[in-house]
């Protein structure tokens, strides 16, 4: 059976709106082209509670899934919710939907209107002909819970099947910022693929000696070094036991960086900066994305300023472009926050920083309170008005 595996599709993602769903598209598209069954191991919009004209683009999306005749069904499920489609589109709710309060999140629509099978945590077995594959999922657990969950007794392989076990966290190998973090090690032994969405980049590793597959996202969203790869997804074979990265139309994406105490004459760096971007243009196309971080410290910072504006101003209408300033006089550098190691915080986006600055400080300060730091750290970041938060958070804490 040809599994196709597609993560962090971001529909409804406002910065690159028409890419989040045009690239979604795409993955889709070729996914059911050329596999027997999709798999999606998170976030698959996103926020927790897309707007309607987000909700019907991914209603769009799916409902042309749904048009494709899989050989492959789902004969067996075994979870905390029920599904209504046998139809091989397994998905999960990753931490943008996943919701703290007992309601429904955005993916538990697409399984209530049939397009996906949520499947939450639980077992799916797929046949096709006499071959059957398991998917078993832990969704929805905090990062400081998720050891605890993988302990569970039911967390084992389906017998007679090629067994998936599929989930979407954070990697301390990858992601070496917070010892909360899953260690690959800690995977139970036993299943023959491991799969994993949160990550935006494409990563290729082993566990146990199987794969361990992250297909990164279909979208651009934190324009990290990770990210200057092609997006796209995999495609996994049950029977060869190899599998394809397969890549889709993405913007191109480059990182530019500049030492600003390097430009000690006036229009230097302007120059420096308009020729590089010159050049990234006419290679990657019109429309491609482009970072610039500046480092090193100078004097002239107003100057800086200036001419990185200036410079970026003449490629407005050839490219996105955003000027990271990390260096220079009375920045402080993002590094400073992290205790992480090289520049694997480049993967992370700010708020999987802050979760995991508070994760650590809570371990170490004993914290014991009956609201899990993740939903404490989730709620403190609700987009309602500061006084309904801490309300919430306070009832939470200690009623």
């Amino acid at each position: 059976m040809r599994i196709a595996i597609l993560s962090d599709l971001h529909i409804g993602y406002e910065r690159f709106r028409k890419d989040a769903f045009s690239q979604a598209k795409e993955a889709l598209e070729k996914a059911c082209d050329s596999a027997d069954a999709i798999i999606i191991p998170g976030d698959i919009f996103d926020t927790r509670t897309p707007k309607p004209d987000v909700l019907a683009e991914a209603i769009v999306l799916f409902n042309a899934v749904k048009e494709k005749k899989f050989e492959a069904k789902i004969i067996d499920f075994h979870g905390s919710r029920r599904i209504y489609t046998t139809a091989p589109v397994l998905a999960i709710p990753g931490t943008h939907e996943r919701r703290t309060d007992d309601v429904e999140d955005p993916v538990d629509l697409l399984n209530l209107t049939s397009l996906v099978a949520d499947i939450g945590m639980g077992v799916a077995v797929l046949a096709k002909g006499d071959e059957k594959v398991a998917v078993t999922v832990i969704s929805g657990v905090a990062e400081e819970r998720f050891g605890e969950a993988l302990k569970s007794p039911g967390l084992k392989p389906v017998e007679g099947a090629f067994n998936i076990l599929m989930f979407h966290q954070s990697i301390y190998e990858l992601l070496p910022f917070s010892d909360t973090f899953l260690r690959m090690s800690e995977l139970p032994k036993g299943f023959d693929l491991y799969v994993n969405g949160h990550i935006h980049n494409k990563v290729e590793k082993m566990v146990h000696g199987v794969p361990f597959l992250i297909p990164g996202s279909t979208v651009l969203t934190q324009l990290k070094e990770g990210e200057t790869e092609k997006k796209g997804f995999f495609i996994y074979d049950t029977e060869t036991g190899k599998h394809e990265f397969i890549r889709i139309n993405s913007r191109g994406f480059e990182i530019i960086k500049i030492d600003a105490g390097e430009a000690a004459g006036e229009g230097e760096l302007a120059a420096h900066v308009a020729m590089r971007v010159s050049e990234i243009v006419s290679r990657l196309g019109k429309g491609c994305i482009i970072r610039i971080e500046v480092t090193g410290n100078s004097r002239h910072v107003k100057r800086v300023d200036m001419e990185l504006h200036e410079a970026v101003k003449r490629f407005r209408d050839d490219a996105v472009i955003e000027i990271a300033r990390k260096g220079i006089e009375g920045v402080a550098e993002e590094r400073d926050l992290s205790g992480a190691k090289g520049a694997d915080i480049n993967s992370m986006p700010v708020k999987e920083i802050g979760m995991g600055i508070l994760l650590s400080a809570l371990k170490k300060s004993g914290y014991d309170l009956k609201i899990s730091p993740t939903e404490l750290f989730e709620r403190l970041g609700s987009p309602e008005k500061k006084e309904k938060v801490i309300s919430e958070v306070m009832k939470a804490l200690f009623e």
